[in-house]
């Protein structure tokens, strides 16, 4: 039986839209799909300009036929491409859309036939468990990150954008701030995302072993070098390479890393040819760069070469309002590894945690928590539970320069929990751990005008 005399009848029984349009881009078939998901009828549609489903996934050129006319024909087709079109009703529609070119027998471009897949209701179903997630506190933050407020929104914002290219990026920051984390995420968000990631500490290795961590080397290149050995540059070839406390890298390697960022190419110890790399580089460091270029420590070509994007880490004391949040996690994941049943903390153990300068930042975070789980047997860590480092010893009649400055910073970190939660004095109190009449007190012994400070 010849089944091509069916085409159109397997084309009309198909769920997904096609389209079929000529070369000036003017549509001459759908079938009953297309007519369904774009609430045109096939008489409304055929004859009539592309353009009218006003695809966001199109480039029209519009200067003659085929190549001419829009990017499609340019391309010779397009796969899996996420866009939106527009509905007879204007309603905008999430499809997925794949297209090929049409020939004829003497192998002209005539055309071409497009599919489109609704994925409006995934779209919808993604929007709804994500903000299930956030109604119900679980969010695993962004690439395991926690945080919402201002300064990690503006983190995660330029890690998006960084990583769209492959520009080298510095990240900075103090000790226990997760440089770690931003690094990985910046490649889970690239297009290096499937590649290897590979992370080297350089502040780990003396300058030989470095050397040959990072480049490799060949047998018998120096003594107990009884095999050949391929680098971490180029384990990492088509992905990412992270390399931490690149501050730490002794000169003569610093010279063989500006050689590889320039040239793209590597040579393993006690070899001279040259292996062609392709790696993103992402480096961090907790010390001040142009410090040691000054004592002359730190290469400066380097210094230009690996600071093209840099990214900070904010120190958590900068964000004391992601601190709930963070515990909370730290509290979950501490009690699914002891099979203690800790909720949570008191208001008073959270008011000093809020309180504390975290020189460690969410390391030292972590640990407290940990520590806290040791001593809490169940309900909820108390300030009887805290490490004694959390809890300084206050002076009995602190000088009034200090006791100046404290109130001073007191009011000014008040003044920014406020205005993160929009003036909503509950909203803060959750924040701080506190109560809402805490959070009344403060205001009123501060003197701040909620109207005009935070309100505007």
């Amino acid at each position: 039986m010849d089944l091509s005399a069916y085409w159109k009848t397997i084309v009309d029984t198909l769920q997904d839209g096609v389209v079929v349009v000529d070369p000036y881009g003017r549509i001459v078939a759908v079938n009953p799909a297309a007519e369904k998901l774009t609430g045109y009828s096939a008489a409304e549609l055929i004859d009539q300009s592309c353009r009218v489903l006003d695809c966001t996934g199109c480039r029209i050129i519009g200067q003659g036929s085929g190549r001419n006319w829009c990017g499609l024909y340019r391309a010779g087709g397009v796969k899996a491409k996420r866009c939106t079109i527009t509905n007879k009703e204007h309603r905008t529609i999430t499809v997925i859309k794949n297209a090929s070119i049409l020939y004829n027998h003497q192998g002209e471009m005539i055309g071409a036939v497009e599919t489109i897949k609704d994925m409006s209701q995934i779209v919808r179903q993604q929007d709804e468990i994500h903000n299930l997630r956030r109604t119900l506190h679980l969010d695993d933050g962004y690439h395991g990150i926690l945080g919402h407020s201002p300064v990690m929104q503006s983190m995660f914002e330029m890690i998006e954008n960084v990583a769209l290219t492959d520009a080298p990026v510095l990240i900075y920051g103090e000790s226990g701030t997760g440089k770690e984390m931003a690094a990985r995420a910046i490649h889970e968000a690239s297009n290096r995302r499937s590649k290897p990631y590979i992370k080297v500490n350089c502040a780990a290795l003396n300058e030989n072993l470095l050397e040959s961590e990072l480049f490799g080397h060949a047998k018998g290149a120096y003594t107990g070098a009884d095999r050949s050995r391929v680098g971490r540059f180029e384990a990492a070839h088509q992905g990412t390479i992270f390399l931490d406390e690149i501050g730490d890298i002794p000169a003569a390697t610093q010279v063989k890393l500006l050689r590889v960022l320039e040239e793209k190419e590597i040579e393993r110890v006690g070899e001279h040819t040259p292996v062609r790399v392709d790696v993103r580089i992402v480096s961090a460091t907790n010390t001040n760069l142009e410090e040691l270029i000054e004592r002359g420590q730190f290469r400066e070509d380097l210094y230009f070469r690996i600071n093209v994007f840099p990214l900070k880490c904010p120190a958590l004391r900068d964000r004391i309002e992601d601190i709930p949040s963070i515990v909370q996690s730290f509290i979950q994941h501490n009690a699914a590894k002891t099979g203690k049943k800790i909720t949570g903390l008191t208001p008073e153990a959270m008011q000093k945690l809020a309180r504390y300068a975290w020189p460690g930042n969410v390391r030292e975070l972590r640990n407290a928590i940990e520590y806290a789980f040791v001593l809490c047997p169940n309900g909820s860590i108390g300030i009887q539970h805290l490490p004694p480092k959390v809890l300084p010893a206050v002076p009995d009649c602190p000088p009034p320069r200090e006791k100046e400055n404290g109130a001073a910073q007191a009011k000014e970190n008040l003044l920014r929990v406020l205005r993160q939660a929009g003036g909503n004095q509950s909203e803060a109190a959750r924040i701080l751990g506190v109560s809402r009449v805490t959070i009344w007190k403060r205001i009123n012994k501060y003197g701040i005008d909620v109207k005009r400070e935070i309100r505007g």
